[in-house]
């Protein structure tokens, strides 16, 4: 292989390194809202779907966000 594949690699590593602990309070405070008992270290006895719910209103406030800002420079 030529050493491009993702495959079996950590794809998860931040673009800026100082934005992982804004990440994880914001992932915690998520939880948090939607009732997902997130605690911190190992979280692997939740089920796929609030492991997911964590990821996709984190999403989807991101986008709202980003909409907002959008909206702001019009």
């Amino acid at each position: 292989m030529s050493g491009t594949s993702n495959s079996g690699s950590n794809t998860s590593k931040m673009a800026v390194p100082q934005a992982k602990e804004a990440m994880n309070r914001f992932k915690h405070e998520v939880a948090s809202e939607i009732g997902v008992p997130l605690k911190e270290g190992y979280n692997g006895d939740l089920t796929s779907a609030q492991a997911g719910s964590i990821g996709g209103e984190m999403v989807k406030k991101m986008i709202m966000k980003q909409e907002e800002q959008m909206k702001g420079t019009n």
